[in-house]
């Protein structure tokens, strides 16, 4: 993280009138356990104060209030690693997922408002390019996005099958053309190349030529394939991404750890996918995340295959990812979530969020006082997006009236507590 803080937006006029874009979150809970006030105002956190503080000194009038009693205010997390093209189809049992333009666009819009509900306010997609849809499901993804800007960020993410040999020179002209239609990273499958190492070369080829970030995917099964990859990534920026990289977690943990230094040293960012794998992954298996952190490899987490027939019962939520890597692979909360928030964003080009002035107003509320609480048992969630509320999913628990409850003071989610 930058050791300095940016400067924080200059000040209103406290003699001017009420901003009409001023959102005020009352009495929210940090991580660090004091319970404050923040003001959000032009997309941006305006003031953090002491509960109370924001409301009554009379110097500002305020806009919209949220009440925020009973919940964490967090960073909002990102999603790094999502198949909007494939995303719901698992119920279609009329044959072959369709690729028409209105479901791929139906299809990417539902999804991105389910994981938008989850908190995620950025999602990166990966889009298959050529072959029988061409560019057909990239346009209809691009018109999601469109559909669904001031709701949530979605960047593309161009995935052609081959690009080397006879077959690969149509993957390369499609690959281009989808970067002139408006995908901005570089991705693909090198190990489902005939070629991967040739995959490789002519995707950060075109990547440099655009000046764009390079997102593969690879099941990472081979060390000497993936030094190689290092080698070539090294000196590409805006950086390259890998994912899931199961494979790293089925080899001897001294060509893992090896591996793993390379990638660090090539700055090479792995996106793991806890929830399961995805259709651009042979086999299942998450990324040994421990010891890609300790070779000081940044490693974010995605969601995958959300309800396709990679994972049918895919929920796309982030919460659940960070849940799976403390619960499975030991990590603390703290750097868990960090894995789908700050990491997350990180892998997506977006700046840093904390609860401060001067930072994004990108931020998840979630009931409960404990991030280890919130990780096991997230179920109401307020999303705010560029300054404003976008999303809440409100889980109300009750139970029947008992000796039990009422001596033990048991708590108690009731109906209208949220404003």
């Amino acid at each position: 993280m930058p050791d300095s803080h940016p400067q924080p937006p200059p000040s209103s006029s406290s003699s001017g009138p009420a901003d009409p874009g001023t959102l005020l979150l009352c009495g929210a809970r940090l991580t660090d356990g004091r319970t404050v006030d923040v003001r959000l105002s032009g997309g941006r956190i305006e003031a953090v104060g002491t509960a109370g503080s924001l409301t009554g000194d009379g110097t500002r009038a305020c806009g919209s209030r949220v009440d925020l009693s009973g919940y964490l205010l967090l960073p909002a997390p990102a999603e790094p690693h999502a198949h909007a093209d494939t995303a719901l189809s698992a119920d279609d049992r009329d044959g072959p997922v369709s690729y028409e333009a209105e479901a791929v666009q139906r299809r990417a819009t539902e999804a991105a408002l389910l994981q938008l509900g989850h908190g995620a306010t950025a999602l990166r997609a990966h889009v298959h390019v050529g072959d029988v849809q061409e560019l057909n499901a990239l346009a209809a993804v691009l018109q999601a996005r469109r559909s669904l800007r001031g709701l949530t960020e979605l960047t593309t993410v161009a995935m052609p099958r081959l690009l080397t040999g006879v077959a690969g020179a149509d993957g390369l002209a499609i690959l281009r053309d989808a970067l002139k239609m408006g995908a901005s990273v570089v991705g693909g499958c090198p190990d489902l190349d005939p070629d991967p190492t040739g995959y490789v070369e002519a995707v950060l080829e075109v990547a440099s030529e655009h000046g764009c970030p390079v997102d593969l995917h690879t099941d990472a099964t081979d060390p000497a394939r993936l030094s190689r990859l290092a080698a070539m990534a090294g000196g590409l920026r805006p950086g390259v991404t890998l994912s899931p990289c199961g494979g790293l977690g089925r080899l001897p943990t001294d060509v893992a750890s090896r591996t793993a230094d390379q990638l660090a040293a090539a700055g090479v960012t792995v996106v793991c996918l806890p929830q399961g794998g995805c259709g651009g992954a042979e086999r299942r298996g998450t990324a040994p995340v421990r010891l890609l952190r300790a070779a000081g490899v940044r490693v974010a987490a995605g969601s995958g295959a959300l309800q396709d027939v990679s994972n049918p019962v895919g929920r796309g939520d982030p919460f659940e990812a960070a849940y799976l890597l403390a619960s499975r692979h030991g990590l603390r909360p703290e750097d868990a979530y960090d894995c789908v928030s700050a990491s997350a964003r990180a892998v997506l080009g977006l700046p840093e969020v904390r609860v401060e002035a001067g930072f994004p107003a990108e931020l998840l509320a979630v009931r409960g006082e404990r991030l280890a609480a919130a990780l096991s048992l997230a179920y109401s969630r307020i999303v705010v997006h560029r300054g404003r509320v976008v999303a809440r999913t409100s889980a109300v628990r009750e139970y029947c009236d008992s000796d039990a409850a009422t001596e033990l003071g048991l708590p108690r989610q009731g109906r209208g507590e949220v404003s």
